[in-house]
């Protein structure tokens, strides 16, 4: 006679976060799946953990799937959910959602900065050719002048990707993805990340240097730090004024790397070009010049997922649940350690 075979309960799971619904983040067919080897607990994302019908609900979440807009899960909120074993973030940095009291409790941590580094990279790679083509230039030229320029012919200037040196700040996720999208193009790359080898570098298909001279030498310079104290304003006035004349300084990372006082006055000055998706603050005042500089491209922060973008970042996460719920390890878990470097 075979014993009965020892069957699993299905672990629960909730959503936390807004103001995104639920069906932004996840395909159809994703939800199927999550349905598949988890019980939902309800439809509708938490936007609050403090009142008594979301007490209630984390009580009963094994799983709890975060996202832009989650509240912060500190030592009060994990009180109220005692089954609570993973939390897997939808978007990117997690660092502002979570602290030492949630890897204390042993409960695991996975997100999706892996499939967020895509879009970001993508946009990186669009304003590096760009820049390097003085596209914006260019279009102010022919908007002003309405004529043809015949830039093709009688442009002797030093516009263009062939052999222009580009700098890389930062060998974190997304500038690594960033190196990889370069790779095909024919430019000089020096990346700057005191972190990293010469050696490592060089596999990265780059040359490292240090930042004073990827400043002083690169026509392009795109930032891809985390925000730490170490690198708060890493981009200071210094720094800016030993960029080359006409050069782009390019922000898709965290405004806080850049002195944003000692930016407006160089970019006023028009000797630089920026194209930037973060600033600080991260909206700026409506009097900033930035808005009208006609060699400043500024974006609200869209580097990273948005539309339909956000369903790579959900098929990220039904994928390392099915593993968590499967015993087999996550591939995008977070530690302590690693959570002091992320942006």
């Amino acid at each position: 006679m075979t014993s009965p075979r020892l069957i699993r309960p299905s672990p629960k799971l909730s959503f936390a976060f807004g103001p995104l619904g639920i069906e932004k983040l996840f395909s159809h067919a994703d939800l199927n799946r999550l349905e598949n080897f988890c019980r939902i607990v309800a439809g509708e994302p938490l936007r609050e953990f403090h009142s008594e019908v979301a007490r209630a609900q984390l009580a009963d979440t094994d799983i709890l799937i975060t996202g832009w807009g989650c509240p912060a899960i500190d030592a009060a909120v994990l009180e109220t959910a005692p089954s609570l074993k993973l939390v897997a973030h939808a978007a990117g940095s997690v660092k502002h959602l979570i602290g030492p009291a949630l890897f204390e409790r042993g409960i695991a941590v996975t997100n999706a900065a892996a499939a967020n580094a895509v879009p970001v990279a993508e946009f990186a790679l669009a304003a590096i050719l760009f820049a390097n083509k003085d596209v914006f230039r260019f279009r102010q030229l022919y908007a002003q002048q309405r004529r043809s320029l015949e830039m093709h012919q009688s442009f002797d200037g030093d516009s263009g990707s062939w052999h222009k040196k580009v700098g890389i700040v930062g060998a974190s996720r997304i500038g690594r993805r960033v190196l990889e999208f370069l790779r095909p193009h024919d430019m000089d790359i020096l990346l700057y990340d005191p972190l990293i080898s010469a050696a490592e570098a060089e596999q990265l298909g780059t040359r490292l240097a240090s930042l004073l001279e990827l400043m002083a030498e690169c026509q392009t310079v795109s930032l891809h730090a985390p925000l730490l104290a170490a690198t708060q304003h890493m981009i200071d006035a210094e720094m800016l004024a030993r960029m080359p004349d006409g050069a782009t300084l390019i922000n898709t990372a965290r405004g806080g790397l850049v002195d944003q006082a000692a930016l407006e006055a160089e970019l006023s000055r028009g000797r630089l070009s920026a194209i930037l998706d973060v600033t600080e603050p991260e909206v700026l005042a409506p009097t900033s010049p930035l808005y009208e500089l006609p060699n400043v491209v500024l974006t609200p922060h869209i580097a990273g997922a948005i539309g339909n973008e956000r369903q790579r970042l959900g098929r990220l996460i039904t994928d390392e649940i099915e593993r968590f719920v499967a015993g087999d390890p996550l591939q995008h878990k977070l530690t302590l350690e690693g959570l002091r470097y992320q942006a």
